[in-house]
């Protein structure tokens, strides 16, 4: 068996492929392409597979493309969509364009001279000038209308089983775009091999077949599975239904990082294998290593260190490993200064704050401070009260009743963290 497929097989990201591809993949370096359609300014983890699938195909010596859908992305795919996508404007489609072209370009080895080093296609660039007329000429010709209405992703918004009111024209030719995409790529490129997700091989085969009849050439398909959480429930989104984004703008690396960090066991198992490139033995000693003290959360730690300096790089990793750390306790007063408002903000998310002048807290009594400066405490006899119980932190560090607050204390230059207890935090933003 190929060393690819071998390679997707034990990490459990195949789900298909067409007779032959396994065999062509044997014969020579091949060249295959994954499209990714700009439907916003950045790509989320739904698809790091994909972009990983076309590192791996490098790596193991092949030529990946990763085709932008300029325009495709003007039509929307209706594959897995019960409803019609909302139409973009050509402006903030080029803009979304753009913003994908440089996210992929991070991932990917476009450098060097190699016959595999990686290439970054538009397909506006070949669709833009065909007219529709030419088009339904010397494409729709090819492909019978049975064909395409056989596809699932036809099918099940005809039949109502989606929810859906049936589709546009618009829609039902999106499959023939990306066949036409597919003959243009194997014409031009030198394509065999187009990937995806198991929701494309439809369009995908609808390629192959375009191929077959226009070109009178063999192309072959190959899919990965459709990513769902060990429950069930969807993967990538977060509990009030937000996409973690993979750019930090959007979703920022400390987020992101607690996402991977708070995978289930069962969940890490799977993602270590889906979304690091560790080999099988580091990974199957890290599994055995997790089950005997599941405790230590090492199969979650490692998943979340991996992806996240993939992702963002080892010093924005270090940064979120670092607030994760102060969250739970495990840090110093220094490091709690030295983080930027931003990630102080939300490692500390939800916790009441309230806006102080700087005469009110520097070198003001401890006591005075908690009580009448902050309202963080009711009153100054519950702060003397909890002092003398020695249950006040200023910035996670515990404090006695002489102690009062100076510029170097302020986090970013303008916070104080308040704590009583274990878990009731406040925040003093100095103004």
């Amino acid at each position: 068996m190929n060393s690819f497929i071998e390679e997707l097989k034990w990490r459990g990201l195949f789900a298909d492929m067409m007779p032959g591809t396994d065999e062509q993949l044997n014969k020579e370096v091949t060249t295959a392409y994954i499209g990714f359609d700009p439907t916003a300014d950045s790509l989320h983890i739904g698809s790091l597979i994909q972009i990983k699938i076309l590192a791996h195909f490098q790596q193991h010596g092949h030529k990946p493309i990763a085709l932008v859908g300029g325009a495709t992305g003007m039509i929307g795919d209706p594959s897995g969509k019960s409803a019609e996508r909302n139409l973009l404007d050509e402006e903030t489609l080029l803009h979304y364009v753009d913003c994908l072209k440089n996210q992929l370009s991070r991932f990917l080895d476009f450098s060097g001279n190699e016959p595999n080093k990686a290439e970054l296609v538009n397909n506006y660039d070949w669709m833009k000038n065909i007219s529709f007329l030419d088009f339904a000429k010397n494409v729709g010709k090819n492909i019978t209308v049975n064909y395409m209405m056989a596809k699932d992703s036809v099918k099940k918004r005809f039949s109502g089983e989606s929810g859906a009111d049936g589709m546009s024209f618009t829609e039902f030719t999106y499959q023939l775009i990306q066949g036409y995409d597919f003959l243009h790529l194997y014409q031009n490129n030198n394509v065999k091999l187009q990937m995806g997700g198991s929701d494309q091989w439809g369009n995908i085969t609808t390629g192959t077949e375009l191929i077959r009849r226009k070109a009178q050439g063999e192309a072959f398909a190959l899919t990965v599975p459709l990513i769902t959480k060990a429950d069930g429930s969807k993967f990538g989104k977060s509990e009030s239904g937000e996409n973690y984004w993979l750019d930090r703008k959007k979703t920022s690396p400390y987020k992101f990082y607690q996402f991977w960090l708070n995978a289930t066991d069962e969940d890490a198992e799977r993602f270590i294998k889906f979304y690091t490139f560790l080999g099988r033995k580091e990974i199957e000693a890290l599994i055995d290593e997790h089950k005997t003290a599941p405790h230590e959360r090492k199969l979650q730690k490692k998943l979340a260190e991996e992806v996240t300096v993939w992702v963002h790089g080892r010093e924005e990793y270090e940064k979120a490993l670092k607030a994760s750390e102060i969250l739970f306790g495990r840090s110093t007063a220094e490091d709690l200064v030295s983080l930027d408002e931003e990630i102080f903000l939300e490692v500390f998310d939800g916790v009441p704050q309230k806006e102080v002048a700087k005469a009110d807290v520097l070198g003001v009594s401890i006591v005075d401070l908690l009580s009448e400066k902050s309202g963080f405490l009711k009153s100054k006899s519950e702060a003397q009260r909890e002092m003398k119980g020695n249950s006040i932190s200023v910035n996670k560090q515990k404090v006695n009743d002489t102690f009062t607050a100076n510029e170097t204390d302020l986090i970013d230059g303008k916070f104080l963290l308040l704590q009583k207890g274990k878990k009731s935090y406040f925040i003093v933003k100095v103004i």
